[in-house]
């Protein structure tokens, strides 16, 4: 990823809550990254990391520097840039998603002009969007006796009525054999469980992260051998159980959406695009 100061006094920031699993961090968030540089490559795209917990490992373990959203920005404008587009990474407009919004706005007055693109699952096209790249990724699963269990983190925020929304969007694409579940919220193994009990004909169940990254909730809470993973409860109900360990982040649709949230930021900035 380039961050050097080109000709242009805008740059764009790319937001994520991060990760401690190098291969998530290439294959997702840099992939999300490369994207954004890619469609704008007048525009330094520089990193930033809403988790000190993730910062702090990759600092102790690797000696790898990653910023923090205030540590970037105030970077940003002792570089001399004057627009900042940001972008999160994050789905959903949640509890880390508004902590973004609330760091930009204590540094507002650094730059002329400052602003925030929307999370991935905002409008009803990025609905349609993510579930149309998460079916056709895992077309090959659908045979008829399997269910694709997407998992997603969960939030106590309202912002949580995503995946009830995601559920809806799966059933109006067709694809009745798609259900979500949430590490930490509501639709939970249980909800899950009963859905799939009820619909009767399934024999096998293929579970996949819906998340940007791969990481510690995908291969431990989802797919750990470990007491209270998804994987474990499922083969306990009899279910044979696939794990597909994929981020979002993979998938060229979904950084297409990104891209297109970017897109919308430099126009509302009214920098070239």
């Amino acid at each position: 990823m380039k961050t050097g100061h080109r000709s242009s006094d805008t740059a764009i920031l790319a937001v994520s809550f991060g990760t401690s699993y190098p291969d998530g961090r290439r294959l997702a968030i840099e992939a999300v990254e490369r994207a954004i540089e890619q469609a704008f490559p007048e525009y330094p795209v520089r990193r930033a990391f809403t988790s000190p917990t993730i910062i702090k490992i990759l600092r102790d373990r690797e000696g790898i520097e990653i910023d923090d959203v205030a540590r970037a920005l105030d970077r940003a404008a002792a570089d001399g840039f004057r627009k900042v587009a940001v972008q999160p990474t994050h789905l959903m407009d949640g509890f880390e998603y508004h902590d973004v919004v609330r760091q930009v706005e204590e540094r507002r007055k650094l730059f002329e002009q400052i602003s925030v693109g929307r999370p991935l699952l905002s409008g009803d096209g990025d609905f349609k969007a993510v579930a149309r790249a998460v079916i056709d990724d895992t077309k090959l699963c659908d045979d008829g006796r399997t269910a694709l269990v997407f998992l997603g983190h969960g939030t106590a925020a309202k912002s949580n009525r995503v995946y009830e929304k995601l559920q809806r969007t799966f059933e109006a694409e067709g694809a009745d054999h798609c259900y979500m579940g949430t590490v930490e919220a509501k639709p939970g193994i249980a909800e899950v469980v009963a859905a799939l009990r009820e619909r009767g004909i399934y024999t096998k169940v293929v579970l996949s992260p819906l998340m940007l990254v791969a990481g510690d909730h995908a291969n431990n809470d989802m797919a750990g051998d470990g007491e209270g993973s998804w994987k474990r409860a499922l083969m306990g109900e009899g279910y044979e159980t696939q794990c597909r360990i994929r981020g979002l982040g993979e998938l060229e649709a979904v950084r297409k959406i990104y891209v297109e949230h970017v897109r919308e930021i430099l126009l509302r900035m009214k920098s070239p695009v």
